[in-house]
């Protein structure tokens, strides 16, 4: 690349001034944070691999063990193409995240480009989305977390009690104050969610038979290269597969920490080839092996014993993704109602009562939401496909165009026109899955409802027996 087009793209102004003055304690100035000194927690301190440890940690969760259930619906041929799809339109998005920062230095999370591109309207909007997404998200990490530690104990203890337990443990791990501190337990929280999908994947290729299938006769595994699904079906699993990429918002807060934004595209690049490497090697043995006998999550295919050894491998993963999506929305709090002010990044009194109120606060609230509602699975859905699309495809074509409609006055340059186009699309697609993944998530609900009438709030069942 040119040395011209590479400053088209990333500006060649410094990111950010650093002071030789050591007397009066600032080592930075952010056009986020402010002044960052020696007494206070420096949130410019994520380095490229403690990034890319934290993007992977936000797509790679439970939303990778439904895929070989979204296999199942659409067929393996389908599923690829889809999952690929899908892949090359966030990938692309996510990397727009990295270049609008570079060009605009002073947004912090995804209400500042609303606000950019929208005004007051678009600020409001998209701040609202971003924060109750990932309240939705957190809460579905405590059930996570219940649901492992109900696998681990045999169900040792009332299933109530273990999502508070759940709540507690991602508060007090949620208030640690920067991401570079919080990146080292997302390496181990990645490994051991890794290490319990393949355990579960080696699993089902050694047994002879998945666990839910008939035990007695010949059994041939049942999965299909095409299926045919209802509209309703295949656009509930592509929308399964979107949640398993929709860590495009938390994106936003991960480049603003980082030490180097530069080198936002290199953590890019290796966190999207190995996570959808991952989702493709997982999704097309598991439902080889297994096909419509595939449990969702996907932990629970191989048997009683393998779950339990699966669940214990993943519940630091549960509880990584529990605790850092707490954080996010809290910090885009904290910052909100901070910023501008010295306490921003110093350690006084009104720092750490706005902090802990922020993180006490989202974590109370997720765990209310995922006791007390019924249908919350499905609840979640809903919210995945509303918010989690609306975050991950439009903003990024909007601003893509925000950036570069310009250009096409002085120039209509064939590549210009090409990206118009393109970003055109990912509006476009984004808008329809959001629209039918919403659709699908509600008629989802109501058909729960007629069978079973939802589940009771602060339930006491154990919630792995179905997975």
């Amino acid at each position: 690349m040119s040395e011209k087009k590479q400053d088209d793209i990333f500006p060649p102004e410094p990111y950010h001034v650093e002071y030789i003055d050591k007397d009066q304690g600032v080592i930075d100035q952010d056009a986020v944070f402010g002044e960052i000194t020696e007494e206070g927690p420096n949130y410019r301190n994520v380095g490229w691999l403690g990034t890319t440890a934290l993007m992977m940690k936000t797509q790679i969760g439970l939303g990778v063990l439904s895929i070989p259930l979204a296999f199942d619906t659409l067929g393996l041929i389908p599923g690829v193409i889809v999952l690929c799809a899908i892949a090359v339109i966030t990938t692309w998005s996510d990397y727009i995240v990295g270049v609008f920062k570079l060009r605009h230095r002073e947004v912090y999370g995804i209400d500042d480009t609303g606000a950019l591109m929208f005004g007051y309207p678009g600020r409001v909007l998209l701040g609202g989305a971003f924060c109750l997404y990932w309240t939705f998200v957190a809460g579905s990490g405590m059930l996570g977390v219940s649901i492992s530690l109900n696998a681990v104990s045999t169900h040792g203890a009332c299933t109530a009690v273990f999502v508070a337990v759940a709540a507690i443990v991602g508060f007090m791990l949620a208030s640690i104050q920067t991401l570079a501190r919080i990146s080292w337990i997302a390496w181990v929280g990645l490994f051991g969610i890794l290490t319990a999908i393949f355990i579960v994947t080696i699993a089902v290729g050694l047994q002879e038979r998945p666990y839910a299938a008939p035990q007695e006769g010949v059994w041939v595994s049942d999965y299909k290269l095409i299926a045919s699904p209802t509209f309703t079906q295949a656009i509930t699993a592509v929308s399964s597969i979107v949640f398993a990429y929709a860590g495009t918002p938390a994106f936003f807060s991960i480049v603003s920490e980082m030490r180097e934004p530069r080198h936002y595209t290199r953590s890019l690049v290796i966190c999207q080839s190995v996570v959808t490497a991952t989702y493709i090697a997982i999704g097309c043995v598991v439902y080889y092996f297994c096909g419509s006998y595939v449990a969702s999550p996907a932990l629970g295919s191989a048997g009683p014993t393998v779950k339990k050894i699966s669940y214990g491998f993943a519940l630091p993963g549960l509880l990584m993704t529990t605790l850092l999506v707490i954080h996010l929305p809290a910090k885009y709090l904290f910052i909100r109602i901070l910023q501008g002010s010295r306490h921003l990044t110093a350690n006084t009194t009104i720092h750490w009562a706005t902090w802990l109120g922020c993180t006490s606060g989202i974590a109370i609230i997720a765990y209310i939401i995922a006791s007390a509602i019924p249908v919350f699975n499905d609840l979640v859905s809903l919210v995945g496909a509303l918010l989690g699309t609306l975050m991950s495809f439009q903003p990024m074509g909007c601003m893509w165009l925000y950036d570069n409609w310009s250009k096409g006055k002085i120039s209509k340059s064939p590549k210009w026109i090409f990206m118009v186009f393109w970003s055109g699309f990912v509006i476009l697609s984004g808008t329809f899955l959001m629209v039918g993944g919403t659709y699908g998530s509600v008629v989802s609900i109501i058909d729960s409802y007629k069978k079973s009438g939802g589940s009771a709030a602060w339930s006491c069942a154990d919630n792995s027996n179905s997975v």
